[in-house]
């Protein structure tokens, strides 16, 4: 009886052993699953923001868990649309007559938004365009980086709230690279829509908040390019 008392105490130990392992395992995974991130953004592979959701997709597979685990947790979408349109209206604002002019005079310079000029005047590529901004821009991007990078990064950090702010701002620096070409400016505007989207991100509990008031954001600045052009700031 006492020995089988002994193994059974030897088993349990080793069931322990191996449960304390496989969290372990999972940290060090997940560290190595952000560097590889941060280095394909940084590196500019391909398209950083596909690389990063076909990481997301392999990721998943292999802990087998669905992409509710990265925030995609389903929500009641008309209130939350609503929510997010208003959000983004008020964001547009703050960008606009705060953030962007400020940074403008400043570096005396501003974000390099050339690339949507000829968005001036012509419906059919303001369509294109905002098209490409739900899709490649506010959903492959919000899976990319305030799904899948923010949740591995938390992995390796903790749940405290001071990890939480450091997971925001790697991350939204990260995602204010990706957009390098806009320049410096550009690079510092953008981070700081990282930050505001990952707000309402967590503030709402579901990925699909940043995902709407990402699209939000953009198609209100694509309409603003199509009726008057590129806009630097209010002052």
């Amino acid at each position: 009886m006492a020995v089988t008392t002994s193994r059974s105490t030897s088993s349990l130990a080793d069931v322990d052993g191996r449960q304390v392992r496989r969290p372990r395992l999972w940290r060090v995974v997940a560290g190595v699953e952000v560097l590889a991130a941060a280095g394909a953004v940084l590196m500019d592979l391909l398209i950083p923001s596909l690389v990063l959701v076909a990481m997301a997709v392999l990721s998943l597979a292999v802990r087998r868990t669905g992409a509710g685990s990265l925030g995609l947790r389903r929500v009641p979408p008309g209130p939350l649309a609503l929510r997010m349109l208003g959000f983004a209206l008020l964001w547009s604002l703050v960008q606009l007559g705060l953030t962007m002019p400020i940074a403008n005079h400043v570096s005396g310079t501003h974000q390099d938004l050339s690339g949507f000029a000829d968005v001036e005047g012509d419906l059919a590529l303001l369509v294109v365009f905002v098209v490409l901004s739900w899709t490649l821009a506010a959903f492959v991007e919000e899976l990319a980086f305030r799904g899948y990078l923010q949740t591995r990064m938390r992995e390796v950090l903790g749940s405290g709230r001071l990890a939480l702010a450091v997971v925001v701002l790697v991350s939204s620096l990260l995602f204010g690279l990706l957009h390098s070409e806009q320049g410096w400016i550009g690079v510092l505007v953008v981070s700081l829509d990282g930050i505001a989207f990952s707000v309402v991100r967590y503030r709402y509990r579901t990925l699909w908040a940043s995902v709407l008031a990402h699209g939000f954001n953009n198609t209100i600045g694509f309409i603003a390019f199509y009726l008057v052009g590129p806009i630097y700031g209010l002052w």
